[in-house]
């Protein structure tokens, strides 16, 4: 899963699932065997190029230190000693590297050699250095995309995983059914950084409830309970608030945070129990601290009479 999502949400008419193109342009796609180079062979860039393999895509590795091809060579890649060697004959070229200046270090020698293929980021790279590979592509006059991983390794060609694009409306229409064989594809509009906002965004709301957890966990260790035993408790009760998400978008959305039935002032003496119980029960406040600090910045702000929601203005920095 990379880490790579204020929320831009894309125009309706910008974002494409994988059955809202035309069939000629999906038919014309799959008919087409593609030559893909894989540049960069960590756990993420192994797994997409074993999926493409499989998937009978003839596939060229390469990667900065020698002998993590080996298995994939055994599978049926190439292996390339330099990535201009991994690009030449490539169709559509996928970074899969550390970060941001990886990718200039890795792609900037060989920019010449991109034309005519299609290049997709899936380095984690914030939104903006996202834009700045945009403008350096198109200042190369190369086809590219930026693209956010929603999956683990393991993930990649099976249920579940998802890979977000932006940037070419051309290079993922040419590619759709090559993305498909990887993950769920998903189009985000032309702004190459939308792919990695909607991307870190996600992960910011799956870093929060993992930590949560975590905090729970060592929350009832204190008095004996296993993580295993206290884990089914609360995968159940997250998944249930879960459903109370789309209603909190619509206060959200709304911008009228006034609540009548749980405001400010009622999650205040909750959250001050739980800050005290974790203290009591040993455990750091590193994950509470700061909602506690919203809540109480909240109602010091005169605004105890209004919603949880509410915090997203507070994230925003907005004081209106």
């Amino acid at each position: 899963m990379r880490s790579r999502q204020s929320l831009v949400t894309a125009r309706p008419a910008q974002v494409h699932r994988n059955n809202r193109f035309s069939k000629e342009s999906a038919d014309m796609t799959a008919n087409e065997q593609t030559t893909v180079a894989v540049l960069g062979l960590g756990p993420m860039g192994r797994a997409i190029a074993t999926t493409l393999i499989k998937s009978g895509n003839r596939t060229i590795v390469w990667n900065r230190t020698p002998g993590k091809d080996t298995e994939l060579v055994a599978l049926g890649a190439e292996s390339a000693p330099e990535p201009a060697a991994a690009i030449a004959p490539a169709d559509l070229v996928i970074a899969v590297l550390s970060d941001h200046a990886s990718v200039h270090a890795v792609l900037d020698p060989v920019a010449g050699r991109l034309p005519g293929k299609t290049l997709v980021n899936l380095t984690s790279t914030a939104p903006e250095d996202s834009r700045e590979l945009g403008r350096w592509a198109a200042g190369h006059g190369i086809d590219y995309l930026d693209g956010g991983i929603m999956a683990v390794p393991p993930m990649i060609g099976g249920p579940g995983a998802s890979i977000l694009y932006s940037g070419s409306a051309t290079g993922y229409e040419r590619h759709r059914a090559d993305f498909e064989k990887l993950a769920a594809a998903e189009y985000f509009g032309d702004d190459p950084g939308t792919a990695a906002l909607y991307d870190f965004a996600l992960l910011a709301g799956m870093y929060a409830m993992f930590t949560g957890f975590f905090h729970g966990a060592a929350m009832v260790r204190s008095a004996g309970v296993s993580a295993s035993s206290f884990a089914p408790r609360a995968a159940a009760y997250v998944t249930a608030m879960a459903e109370l998400l789309p209603a909190y978008a619509e206060v959200i959305d709304s911008g009228d945070y006034t609540d009548e039935v749980q405001p400010a002032s009622f999650h205040k003496p909750a959250f001050d129990a739980i800050v005290r119980a974790s203290r009591d029960a040993g455990v750091a406040l590193d994950i509470v601290g700061p909602i506690k600090n919203l809540i109480d910045r909240m109602i010091a702000d005169g605004r105890a009479g209004m919603g949880l929601e509410r915090i997203v203005e507070e994230l925003a920095g907005a004081r209106p």
